[in-house]
């Protein structure tokens, strides 16, 4: 079982996979409250197209990639505005990223990064610099939750009212945006495009089974994300499969195991299902 653990690939890809994990962990849970999962699903996929488009121009893929997920997320809001609404605009533009991804990869290949990789992740590919990139993110990420984390919270909660209060909320909408785009992004040769929307949205979801407080669910959301992470490796090891699946079913199964119990305890003592965060948002704003 220790073997794994004498080659510096798997621990670079152990360690890189533990806190992307949380870092997706923790941003899932807003995008969970928001209903955004499918804006996530669809960032995963429109990001593809910027990795492509700066394999082939030979610009730094994070770079460039990270400008096209949040230019794609920009795009969606304008489109979303007019009368075809924003689960049309994000299917539309995240779609059309995604395709281009896969003609640009099938006409020019990609001379800096397997795409295969970026679609499924890869334990081998994971580098020094994939696990500084996580780092920092989530460091980022971590100051930006707790630099505007009332903000963030009462947005979330009663954004009509932020509004009125004189929270900026259309900044906090372009935060979350770019957090989410950059999650995304250095978790992507991880798990791969395809599936690391699963590993922003799961972990959330089971933690909000969990708990009623948020920010419980918030630290419960990171550590589940951390775990599935670190588990998902060792599987994606010895059962030679892709890190990408494995982590996302080890994260299903916590999800799993938290519906059963959320069912157990709604059969015995009954109470309305949506009173999940809610009971606790005026202290948390407190």
């Amino acid at each position: 079982m220790l073997r794994p653990f004498a080659y510096e690939f798997f621990r670079n890809g152990l360690l890189a996979a533990t806190l992307a994990g949380a870092l997706c962990g923790a941003v899932g849970c807003w995008v969970v409250l928001r209903g955004m999962s499918y804006i996530g699903h669809g960032l995963s996929h429109a990001v593809f197209g910027g990795f492509a488009a700066s394999s082939v121009i030979g610009v730094n893929v994070y770079l460039g990639a990270g400008v096209w997920g949040f230019a794609s997320a920009l795009l969606i809001g304008r489109i979303g505005r007019r009368r075809i609404g924003s689960d049309a605009a994000i299917a539309v533009v995240t779609t059309a990223s995604f395709a281009l991804g896969l003609a640009l990869v099938q006409v020019f290949g990609t001379p800096t990064r397997n795409a295969d990789a970026a679609l499924f992740g890869n334990v081998l590919g994971v580098s020094g610099l994939d696990i500084v990139a996580v780092v920092v993110v989530s460091l980022a990420t971590a100051a930006a939750f707790f630099l505007r984390y009332r903000a963030l919270l009462f947005t979330t909660f009663d954004p009509e009212v932020a509004e009125v209060s004189g929270v900026r909320t259309g900044r906090i909408d372009a935060l979350l945006m770019i957090v989410l785009t950059l999650a995304v992004l250095v978790s992507m040769n991880i798990m791969g495009v395809i599936l690391v929307a699963a590993a922003i949205v799961t972990p959330a979801a089971a933690a909000r089974l969990l708990t009623q407080s948020f920010t419980t669910m918030l630290g419960l959301a990171t550590l589940i994300g951390a775990v599935a992470g670190f588990v998902g490796m060792n599987l994606s090891y010895h059962l030679d499969i892709a890190s990408g699946p494995t982590i996302v079913l080890t994260s299903t199964a916590v999800f799993a195991g938290a519906y059963l119990l959320d069912l157990v305890r709604h059969r015995r003592a009954p109470r309305e299902l949506d009173r999940i965060v809610e009971l606790t948002i005026a202290d948390e704003l407190a």
